[in-house]
């Protein structure tokens, strides 16, 4: 009776050191290396695929060499540790490493470590065979030479970023020096903009003696800007009248050449009257009166009336039918004044 109670007591001690014991290496750190290929051939790749298993809260350190595991083979990449937990709230943690060779052996790759607090777990060794190209060396009729560079077809598609680019920049250089051209000649930029009709000579006169009586210069004091613009009115006119460059003339100058081109003493007395009051006012500071203001633009009426070119009446009385409204118009603006 004894004797069974010792060897239950017994087994009973061993079942409770088994249990520790399995609880025990069940928290313990685990580290495992599996490869893709074994065998690969020169300058070939291959990878490993690195697992770690531990406690969920338990800081690990995996310890992966960046450049090479050992003499002859080489660390390309390293991916990104993906973690996750798994049953016994466990964390399996992966790793891939992305290996080569270019020298042709038969290699035991070294451990992988992992630093568990004060321990450090090491992986299994995995082994990795690199073999050569197999050459025949009894057929030397086998082996080539390097090739040469090889031409790659002409497609037109290839070229069009450089033939878009050279038209582009012809296109703006035409453009700029089209600019410049136009801007030289004090063109405008716009070439087929159709060009203001220009009036006669003789209207386009009348239409700006008409602005300025509208601006009424003289009453407000302004008899000098007043003058000035009457008296370059009447040269642009004589220019495109008479084809002189009355605008770079002196009075008495224009004077002389009116008194050439016309006998009537009308003619010339109505612009005498007009340049030599104008140049007294503009340089002599003279204040004419009221009248001489109103004579003025009403002999200006008169100059340009009588010396503009008539066109070929149809008949005498529709002379005379003009003559009449010439004259009452520039009766009516005096009677405006």
């Amino acid at each position: 009776m004894q004797k069974k109670l010792i060897h239950k007591s017994f087994l009973l001690i061993i079942a409770l050191l088994l249990l520790a014991g399995g609880k025990v290496s069940a928290q313990r750190t685990l580290i495992d290396v599996k490869v893709d290929s074994a065998a690969i051939l020169i300058g070939e790749q291959t990878v490993l695929h690195l697992t770690v298993t531990t406690d969920k809260d338990k800081p690990v350190q995996i310890v992966i060499p960046t450049d090479t595991l050992m003499r002859g083979v080489e660390v390309l990449d390293l991916s990104k540790a993906d973690s996750s937990v798994i049953e016994n709230d466990r964390l399996l943690i992966r790793q891939d490493i992305l290996v080569t060779s270019f020298d042709s052996s038969l290699y035991l790759l070294p451990p992988f470590k992992v630093i568990d607090g004060v321990d450090t777990v090491y992986s299994n060794q995995v082994a990795l065979k690199v073999s050569t190209i197999p050459v025949n060396v009894d057929k030397p009729e086998e082996f080539y030479d390097i090739k040469d560079i090889w031409k790659p077809p002409f497609v037109l598609a290839d070229y069009y970023p450089l033939i878009y680019g050279i038209l582009l920049a012809l296109f703006l250089i035409c453009v700029i020096a089209y600019i410049i051209k136009r801007m030289r000649n004090k063109q405008s930029l716009i070439p087929f903009r159709k060009p203001e009709p220009q009036l006669p000579p003789h209207e386009q006169a009348i239409k700006e003696l008409d602005e300025i009586k509208q601006q009424k210069l003289w009453q407000q004091g302004r008899s000098k800007e007043y003058y000035t613009l009457v008296t370059e009115t009447l040269r642009r006119y004589i220019v495109g009248r008479f084809g002189i460059n009355a605008m770079e003339m002196t009075s008495g100058e224009i004077l002389d050449i009116i008194r050439k081109q016309y006998e009537a003493d009308s003619v010339y007395e109505n612009l005498k009257q007009i340049l030599n009051l104008s140049d007294f006012v503009k340089f002599a500071k003279m204040n004419p009166l009221p009248d001489e203001n109103d004579l003025s633009m009403m002999n200006a009426y008169l100059f340009i009336n009588q010396t503009k070119v008539e066109e070929a009446p149809e008949t005498t009385e529709t002379t005379e039918t003009e003559e009449k409204q010439a004259t009452e118009t520039i009766d009516s603006t005096l009677t405006k004044e």
